[in-house]
């Protein structure tokens, strides 16, 4: 019977092993931390986005650039797939009104006990607190222990460490140095999916720290995606800007700044706001008349004095521009370490169809270990999930040849 490793216990090494598993391989799962899954334990936290229910050409397309290094693996496990492979393991989901996929108890703790008792059953052995450390000069696996250190053999082995986001969750990147060795080449990480720095004043902080801003329409390099964001202590994160955190990282690399623009009202044209704020104002003042108006109050509204100066508030033009097209502009991204995925990893180009390391052979690589991105969303777990069965199906492909 063939052996199998796999070197990480996050999504996308389980998803392997499963599929290694049903095919009668005998399996051994290495995970460095006490417990497996623990950044996906941490993503259930927000409810668990397991995937998206939009049309599958325009899932594909949210990759952008990366696009045709995902999609074969995407369509032999694609989102409908994964959902009822959810419901197989006895947890039910449902569709959001965006289209999103949740489990019904909104975390992801019954679904990975349900999971792994799964994989043990299937006869998966988990090896926890073993933490890979190298190869050895055959190019066996390299373990250490709180007991010892240990080399242990393998027919096949599949990596799946993760990026370097979250780090204390164990996606550390400390597996870089080792294939770095190996001439394997492998694309800075850099963050994804992350906050950015904003420099608010200490009265706007004071107040509005933790406010969510619901429904506005936000636009980065001429793309726009309505949604919701969060002011916090430092800047600005949630959904609509970490579909926009790309867009921001690739403008701040080009031009040292990003700017993000948003529209606070965008149920409303430039036309209807320019007419309601023409209004006559008599004895209200401008916030009273915003108020009124356009129901404009609150974080919104002081986000609008945050960032516009009292003499462009006097001019209805500018005013009615500033309500559409709010200019915020960018010059830091939180640290690569609170991001909650991360670009960059093993080049596309060192691998080949089957996901295994031109280099090494019976080297397979999966997950964020890889060089690809994608927003949140469930795009993110949906190619976690779909590389792991890549690499399992690439191993027992290698191993039949």
């Amino acid at each position: 019977m063939p052996t199998a490793a796999i070197i990480g216990g996050g999504p996308s090494g389980l998803m392997a092993a499963e599929m290694l598993l049903q095919q009668g391989l005998s399996v051994d799962l290495y995970e460095a931390k006490p417990s497996v899954g623990r950044k996906f334990l941490m993503a259930g936290k927000s409810g668990l986005n397991l995937t998206h229910a939009e049309n599958f050409d325009n899932f594909l397309n949210r990759f952008e650039k990366d696009q045709l290094k995902l999609a074969p693996f995407i369509r032999h496990l694609p989102p409908a797939a994964i959902r009822k492979w959810v419901e197989d393991l006895g947890i039910e989901t449902f569709e959001g009104t965006s289209q999103r996929i949740f489990p019904k108890a909104m975390k992801a703790s019954p679904l990975l006990r349900n999971w792994l008792r799964r994989l043990e059953k299937l006869g998966l052995k988990i090896h926890l607190k073993h933490k890979w450390i190298g190869l050895s000069e055959d190019l066996q696996l390299h373990f250490s222990t709180p007991e010892k250190n240990f080399i242990s053999s393998h027919d096949i082995k599949i990596f799946a460490l993760g990026g370097a986001s979250w780090p204390k969750l164990g996606s550390d990147a400390n597996w870089v140095n080792i294939f770095q060795q190996q001439n394997i080449p492998i694309t800075p990480f850099r963050p994804s999916n992350c906050g950015f720095n904003v420099n608010w004043s200490n009265i706007f902080l004071s107040k509005y720290s933790g406010a969510p801003v619901k429904s506005c329409s936000v636009s980065v390099s001429g793309f726009s995606e309505t949604g919701d964001f969060i002011i916090t202590d430092y800047g600005l994160e949630g959904g609509v800007i970490y579909t926009h955190s790309r867009r921001i990282l690739n403008e701040m690399r080009e031009k040292q700044r990003a700017i993000i623009s948003i529209d606070l009202i965008p149920e409303k044209t430039y036309d209807e706001i320019f007419s309601l704020v023409s209004k006559e104002k008599g004895k209200n003042t401008l916030t009273n008349h915003l108020r009124k108006n356009l129901n404009l109050s609150g974080v919104r509204a002081s986000l609008l004095r945050e960032f516009t100066s009292p003499e462009k508030l006097k001019s209805i033009a500018t005013l009615t521009k500033s309500i559409k097209e709010l200019q915020i502009p960018i010059y830091q991204s939180q640290s690569i370490d609170r991001a909650i995925s991360s670009a960059g990893g093993i080049c596309f180009d060192a691998i080949d169809t089957n996901l295994m390391i031109k280099k090494m052979p019976s080297f397979f690589v999966t997950g964020e270990m890889l060089d690809w991105d994608a927003p949140t969303g469930g795009y993110l777990l949906t190619a976690c999930f779909a590389l792991g069965r890549g690499a399992a199906t690439g191993a027992l492909h290698w191993l039949k040849d």
